[in-house]
């Protein structure tokens, strides 16, 4: 009988011993611990945002940057979407955001004054020079810079007080930016 409680014992404290030390594994890491080893990891809209672009932009008037740009393509038109920060440090904040869409589809869609105002024409600022594709060989580099030559860009940049958001938003511009006149837009929006 000794014998018998003896090994019952010895049983229920090793289940107990890995009750205990399954629920701290399970604490420690609880999505882990509930997925199965085979379970594919699902992309998330997040994912792609993997083409590296450095420029600087205008900001209320004044030159800033440059700005880290980690951009997507959307679709083949092309339109693209650029995470935007100041620094490449892995915690930095979110500054801006860049739409950047075909010519094609903003020159017949957007007025020339809300245009002229709110978006810029990235062959005039791959043409100035400030624009580097960062992290791909030349000609990789050259093939995305000649693709967002075809595209149009409006920049919304995100204010802060210290480390907070202000809920303050402005449109920031390409360096460069050239206003189109009437002539020059219909004879854009006449090309697409």
């Amino acid at each position: 009988m000794q014998k018998g409680n003896l090994l019952l014992c010895l049983i229920l404290g090793c289940c107990l011993y890995a009750t205990l030390a399954a629920r701290s594994l399970q604490q420690a890491s609880p999505a882990q611990s509930q997925e199965t080893p085979s379970a594919a990891k699902m992309p998330t809209p997040a994912e792609g945002y993997n083409v590296h672009v450095l420029a600087p932009h205008l900001v209320d008037g004044k030159q800033m940057g440059p700005y880290h740009h980690y951009c997507k393509v959307m679709a083949p038109d092309p339109q693209i979407v650029c995470l935007i920060y100041e620094s490449t440090d892995p915690n930095a904040r979110l500054a801006q955001i860049e739409w950047i869409y075909a010519k094609k589809l903003t020159r017949p869609a957007v007025s020339l004054k809300d245009w002229n105002k709110n978006w810029h024409d990235h062959a005039v600022e791959i043409a100035g020079g400030r624009v580097q594709v960062l992290d791909l060989p030349p000609d990789k580099a050259k093939e995305v810079a000649d693709t967002v030559a075809t595209t149009d860009g409006m920049i919304y940049h995100f204010y802060f007080d210290g480390n907070l958001p202000n809920g303050k938003t402005s449109i920031a511009q390409a360096v460069g930016h050239k206003p189109l006149s009437e002539a020059e837009y219909k004879a854009s929006v006449a090309m697409k």
